[in-house]
């Protein structure tokens, strides 16, 4: 739930209830359903492809490490097995 559908439903609702006693229950409806709605773990949109992002560079990165660590790897076993009386693995 976000802010629009809150204020659509009260746009909505908001002249049959003014003049009734249903007004004060709208407002206690409305305070209840905004706290659980901050209650929820929820981010915004914009946030949550900020983070979509910043992981997507991350993963790009480390599978670039990785393919240095494996080459470092390979080159130092190479030079391992060049060098005399270094005992084998």
């Amino acid at each position: 739930m976000n802010k629009t559908l809150l204020d659509n439903l009260q746009a909505t609702l908001g002249p049959l209830i003014e003049n009734s006693p249903l007004k004060d229950m709208e407002q206690n409806v409305r305070a209840l359903l905004t706290q659980a709605v901050a209650k929820l773990d929820v981010v915004t949109t914009e946030d949550f492809e900020v983070q979509k992002l910043a992981i997507t560079q991350m993963r790009t990165t480390i599978a670039a490490l990785e393919k240095r660590v494996a080459e470092l790897e390979a080159k130092s076993g190479q030079l391992q097995q060049n060098t005399p009386g270094t005992p084998a693995p």
